[in-house]
């Protein structure tokens, strides 16, 4: 794979990347964070391929309003088949079945169509191929954590020989757990689609969208929500490991994971939607871990299913994307200290108290455990850490911290007035204002005319245009506009904003990271500058790759896509920005 048009299927238990040319290049099992069985974007040997003999053209399209992709590649002698992939995901007794399965359906379209099925898969993080063994009907592929089984009604032998054979009939291909498959694959596959159609269809029809933009917007919504562990409620800030942020960067990581700041903006954007499910999971996941930590520290990261240990490895046996290792699998970010964390947990939360939609709110008790958590917030806020955007070699007191703890306290009080509970409402007010006091004095600078990344700091940070968002200041402050007017004129570059423009761990930065354009897009709207807001967006929607989606970072030079894809970071982006810029229905009807 040479670059990151891919397309994504998944069902919240696993999820698989597909390119153009109809080959599953990323999928792991037995979940989101697990064994990279086809690993082939990464450069290594595990691949599950269609290959049409002679192939000329490609493109993939979404079937509308669903994760079900359909790959249609064409012959140079005019013969075409169609590919649809999609995980299986629907409501079955009562429950919502979404196995560690995908399935893939080949159908001729034109001509005498001639194809090659390649499956090869790798275990030991690109160590080895997987053995196999044949069934009547299957292919199992054997292993102690990632094991699974090929089902199919094509002829067995050619797929486990790899032979080249005419495409006389549409064939299916059920990819799950090594266990019987009692079901004829054809009619499996067939009813499973159209159950899965159903479903996504239904989950979309619910959305509340704004009137414009609102294609992008329902694939942002479908893309995070194939981000979403639903076992556990984690999110996963992308679904792959070790894209560079640019070319030969070595600014490699593991996003298979669950930031807590990631996974705030994902819900909150999902519930601008109205997609209420996430945010119920969401919050347990939340509960969780304050209930573990008990007023302790919080790490920015952590497994989706709460692991703590994400110790960072490179194995070293996969060359990485177009050769640009290293391959890194956990991540060094769940050791560090990062103080914001502590007011994400608590904006996360917040909802759960004063929104009567949810199934079960939050009372005085869960209010007491998240007090733990906001007297953390205040006995750090003036504290060095490793910041937002993880620093891996310097500690400062970052202002996006600062910020992000004055939003535990202000929550806080919010929360305790909506309980009734007036004399803790001021006492988080008090505290709340006392944060606010030390930014507005040790982050401003008054010879840059900004808030700069740090206390005391020169340097301009983009993470301080989340203060108008989090409600820290009015968007018409003239010290937020003063900010905003700098960011504008030294992080912009074209149409794209780079999180800061000072070396690094790894020197200078070279990309753009997209979630701080969209960050400025909501920071110019909000404070009064829209038509410059919407040209802003406007070109990053055409920066999208050609199925919608987005990766974490844009070279600006070129308009190539870097960075783990998808970023849910950029898809939050889309979905605040149309939200944002768009009229109102009553408006456009």
């Amino acid at each position: 794979m040479n670059n990151l048009e891919l397309g994504i299927i998944g069902n919240g238990t696993i999820a698989a990347l597909i390119n153009a040319a109809g080959e599953i290049g990323w999928f792991c099992l037995p979940r989101l964070d697990g064994e990279p069985v086809f690993n082939s974007l990464l450069g290594g040997r595990g691949r599950f391929s269609v290959d049409l003999a002679g192939k000329k053209s490609c493109r993939q399209i979404y079937e509308r309003n669903t994760a079900i992709l359909e790959t249609i590649i064409e012959a140079e002698d005019g013969s075409v088949i169609k590919i649809t992939d999609f995980a299986p995901r629907f409501t079955d007794r009562s429950r919502m079945f979404r196995p560690a399965s995908i399935v893939r359906r080949i159908e001729p379209l034109r001509g005498q169509p001639r194809i090659c099925i390649r499956i090869d898969a790798e275990t030991g993080r690109g160590k080895s191929l997987m053995p196999t063994r044949r069934g009547v009907s299957h292919i199992s592929f054997l292993d102690d954590a990632a094991a699974f089984r090929i089902t199919t009604d094509a002829p067995l032998a050619y797929v486990a020989q790899q032979t080249e054979f005419v495409l006389d009939r549409t064939v299916s291909l059920v990819l799950g757990p090594d266990d019987p498959v009692s079901e004829s694959p054809g009619n499996l596959a067939l009813d499973w689609l159209a159950r899965t159609r159903e479903q996504w269809q239904d989950w979309s029809r619910r959305l509340a969208t704004p009137p414009k933009w609102q294609a992008a917007v329902i694939r942002a919504a479908i893309t995070l929500k194939l981000c979403v562990y639903e076992e556990t409620g984690g999110i996963v800030a992308a679904l792959t490991t070790s894209i560079p942020e640019h070319a030969g960067s070595s600014r490699n990581w593991d996003y298979r994971y669950c930031w807590l700041r990631d996974a705030y903006f994902t819900v909150t954007a999902l519930n601008r939607l109205s997609a209420m499910g996430t945010l119920e999971r969401y919050l347990a996941y939340i509960r969780n871990i304050v209930a573990r930590t008990r007023g302790g520290h919080i790490q920015p990261v952590y497994g989706i299913a709460l692991e703590e240990a994400l110790t960072e490895e490179i194995p070293g046996h996969l060359p990485g994307y177009r050769g640009m290792g290293p391959v890194r699998f956990g991540n060094q970010a769940a050791e560090h200290v990062q103080h914001d964390v502590y007011g994400h947990v608590v904006l996360g939360a917040a909802q759960a108290f004063l929104d009567e939609r949810l199934l079960t709110k939050a009372g005085r008790m869960e209010f007491e455990h998240f007090e733990a958590v906001g007297q953390r917030a205040y006995e750090v806020y003036n504290t060095p850490d490793a910041g937002i955007w993880e620093y891996r070699g310097r500690e400062a007191v970052h202002t996006s911290s600062a910020i992000m703890c004055w939003a535990a306290c202000d929550r806080l009080a919010r929360i305790a007035r909506a309980l009734g509970l007036m004399d803790r409402s001021a006492f988080w007010k008090a505290r709340a204002k006392e944060i606010h006091a030390a930014v507005m004095q040790q982050a401003w600078n008054e010879q840059r005319q900004a808030f700069t990344g740090a206390f005391g700091g020169e340097a301009l940070d983009a993470s301080v245009l989340l203060m108008a968002e989090i409600g820290f200041l009015p968007p018409m402050d003239p010290k937020f506009r003063a900010t905003v007017a700098r960011i504008d004129e030294e992080l912009r570059v074209g149409t794209h904003v780079f999180r800061y423009r000072v070396a690094d761990d790894f020197g200078l930065p070279q990309t753009a990271f997209t979630a701080c354009t969209f960050w400025h897009i909501d920071a110019l709207a909000r404070s009064g500058e829209l038509e410059k807001a919407q040209e802003i967006f406007e070109a990053v929607l055409a920066h999208r790759t050609q199925l919608g989606l987005l990766s974490e970072d844009v070279d600006p030079s070129t308009g190539e896509l870097w960075g783990n894809f998808p970023q849910t970071y950029s898809m939050v982006g889309i979905i605040n920005a149309a939200a944002r810029l768009s009229p109102e229905w009553d408006d456009v009807i």
